[in-house]
């Protein structure tokens, strides 16, 4: 039996190199409003999403993380020259607030999978908002007050692809 989801979960690959062409606003639409579809504890929906089309301000945003993190061990361009990069923000007191966004992200990547697109869930930007400009960052991306960055994800068009990972199975314990 053919299940549509399962095969998306399978197929899906974190890409890190995309083509220059922007996102169409009705990729973008579909992708926004699958995320905003996502489940949340007591449903809060405690999410913030900031898309950000602009190189400078991604540029930015890198040169801060890089500088926060100090080790030649990240990549370059944390963005991995995407040409959209959706930060996902939550208020900082809600308890499954950053839970609930990192379920947003995971089903922004299956449906920017669905529409032929690729994407990358980023980490590594959290040390922008971490460091000494956290507040500049803050207001840049235009987090709500009280907010704070969770999760992020580059999104675009694929130039490539990769293998899937290899499977754990010893990662599970039946009891």
């Amino acid at each position: 039996m053919s299940n549509p989801v399962l095969t998306a979960i399978a197929d899906r690959r974190s890409i890190r190199a995309y083509k220059g062409e922007q996102l169409t606003q009705e990729q973008l639409d579909t992708i926004l409003k699958a995320a905003r579809e996502s489940p949340s504890a007591r449903n809060i929906q405690p999410w913030h999403f900031t898309v950000v089309q602009k190189p400078d301000i991604l540029k930015e945003v890198n040169e801060e993380a890089h500088k926060n993190i100090g080790s030649p061990d990240i990549p370059p361009d944390i963005f991995y020259a995407a040409p959209t990069v959706v930060f996902v923000s939550c208020n900082a007191e809600d308890r499954w607030g950053r839970l609930d966004c990192g379920i947003a992200v995971q089903t922004i990547a299956l449906t920017a999978h669905s529409l032929g697109l690729g994407s990358v869930i980023l980490g590594l930007p959290d040390a922008a908002f971490t460091g000494p400009r956290k507040d500049h960052f803050n207001q840049l991306l235009k987090f709500p007050a009280g907010y704070s960055f969770a999760v992020a994800i580059a999104i675009g068009v694929p130039a490539g692809t990769k293998e899937a990972h290899p499977q754990e199975p010893d990662r599970i314990t039946f009891i």
